[in-house]
């Protein structure tokens, strides 16, 4: 099972910065890049960055749960 790694404040700002770029696909350049938009914005509705993960990193903060 994947173990929380990011903080609240990680989230929100991943989830934000997902929805604008994701917006791109629909206005402003309409370019399909916008949808790497959506690797910040899954990554923080479920609060785990596997990169976060391989790195060892956390932004969460208190005890490690499950």
């Amino acid at each position: 099972m994947m173990k929380m790694n990011e903080g609240t404040l990680d989230r929100v700002f991943r989830v934000i910065a997902g929805v604008a770029i994701l917006a791109l696909v629909f206005v402003g350049p309409k370019t399909a890049w916008g949808y790497l938009g959506l690797v910040p914005l899954v990554t923080g509705m479920v609060g785990y960055c596997p990169l976060y993960a391989l790195a060892g990193l956390s932004t969460r903060a208190g005890k490690r749960h499950t």
